[in-house]
């Protein structure tokens, strides 16, 4: 087998931004294709094509092939990749209906046959997992688990993209002998020594797992979410249209202030928050909202867009429930989000960073949080047999996580994901459809 051209390290320590992930839960994502052949067609060449394409990727990631590890001779945990080390890779056959499991509604258990298990330990840690499984005469979906300690959400999605970059090559007849090489935006960049950590903030990370509840462990075991999960949980994609966000963004005009400047982001991030508190009808006296920052162009100095690991910021909005369940609950979430983004500017990126994995158990009591991105283009990972139906984030069924992607179809559209009861989904549908 042909090696890269550029060195990929086999051991990689983890900086604060990986810590700060080290007992959240792993990363699940979805991707549907339709794929309306028997399966002897996926068994040929479907299957070899996904797998060897695999097997190239791989060598420009090794980490993720590699385990995550806290001797008790280190301080912190690190990431080793041996000769031998290998990616749980497995394929299974479903007789689900693929349309329904890829629509925009559908029962959130009747999916979670189709993510891989990841191997963690208290002691170790695999780092990533692939399940593909095939629906015969329908289509296939490629799930996977990445343990979040050890890359983002960028850095996940460059490796999907990168994975099926060298599956096109191989079904490309242009291509007589694909060669493993990467164009220069999906190969990764390993040097972590670009980035300068507050004095300290390592320890203070380790420390606080270290220490959680008293016991002092070295567990690299996810902690355990305590939001609700309904029995009759449905997952749902909703869909703002160009035209839906620039309503309200005029709307948004014309009402705040002149130190807030509307994004596609944060009038998303502020209805969504708006819409959702009614419907789950909180009872608490606030509502904590917290979203991520891509810190990679705002460091001093700024590191590359390949940069391979954990480089995003946590922001938190607090707001009163009585505000954000009023006739100008949009604005109230977006005033608060506005103020948030206003802070990096004006205090830096980092500002905080101390309390940021101490304010972790946040998020395991329930708070509101985003995950995903409409930068990361989910849409365009095509393995050579055309775009995604679907992509879904399954990590929010464990999280109550709020989800956020480009629109498949509707350039400038966010899809949004969110898992709730019958109740609340059935009452979503409304201000989501008919008031924007």
């Amino acid at each position: 087998m042909n090696q890269p051209s550029t060195i990929v390290p086999t051991s990689l320590p983890l900086t604060f931004f990986d810590l700060l992930w080290l007992r959240l839960p792993p990363v699940k994502c979805l991707y549907f294709y339709p794929f309306p052949h028997p399966i002897s067609s996926f068994l040929h060449p479907l299957l070899p094509s996904l797998k060897h394409s695999l097997s190239l990727t791989l060598q420009h990631f090794l980490p993720f092939a590699g385990t995550l590890t806290w001797p008790s001779h280190s301080p912190k945990p690190i990431i080793n990749y041996l000769p031998g080390d290998t990616v749980s890779f497995t394929v299974a056959e479903s007789n689900q209906n693929f349309n329904h499991l890829s629509s925009h509604l559908c029962e959130a258990s009747q999916r979670h046959g189709l993510g891989p298990d990841l191997a963690i330990s208290h002691d170790k840690a695999s780092l990533l997992a692939v399940q593909v499984t095939v629906f015969p005469n329908a289509g296939f979906c490629i799930g996977i688990n990445a343990h979040h300690a050890a890359f983002d959400g960028k850095t996940i999605t460059m490796f999907m993209r990168s994975w099926a970059y060298m599956c096109s090559n191989l079904q490309n007849p242009n291509t007589p002998t694909p060669t493993p090489s990467l164009p220069p935006h999906l190969t990764p960049f390993f040097d972590r020594s670009l980035i300068s950590e507050p004095s300290g903030i390592s320890e203070v990370y380790t420390d606080t797992w270290m220490n959680h509840n008293g016991s002092t462990n070295r567990s690299l075991k996810p902690w355990e979410f305590v939001c609700e999960k309904p029995s009759d949980g449905l997952k749902g994609l909703f869909e703002l249209t160009p035209s839906q966000i620039l309503k309200l963004k005029q709307h948004a005009n014309s009402k705040v202030t002149v130190n807030v400047h509307p994004s596609t982001f944060s009038v998303t991030c502020a209805y969504v928050l708006a819409c959702l508190i009614k419907v789950r009808q909180v009872k608490k006296d606030t509502v904590d909202f917290i979203f991520y920052i891509d810190c990679r162009s705002r460091l001093d100095p700024p590191i590359p867009a390949t940069y391979f690991g954990n480089c995003v910021a946590k922001q938190m909005v607090v707001a009163l429930t009585k505000e954000l369940v009023g006739n100008d609950g949009f604005i109230c979430a977006l005033e608060g989000i506005s103020e948030a983004l206003n802070r990096v500017k004006d205090e830096g990126v980092l500002n905080g960073a101390e309390r940021w994995v101490s304010d972790m158990n946040e998020l395991l009591e329930g708070r509101i949080s985003t995950a995903g991105s409409p930068r990361f283009e989910f849409y365009d990972i095509d393995f050579g047999w055309g775009r995604p139906k679907k992509v879904d984030m399954a990590l929010i069924d464990e999280t109550g996580t709020i989800s956020l992607n480009e629109s498949r179809d509707i350039r400038g559209g966010i899809e949004i994901g969110l898992v709730l009861n019958k109740r609340e989904m059935k009452i979503l549908y409304y201000p989501f459809y008919s008031r924007t």
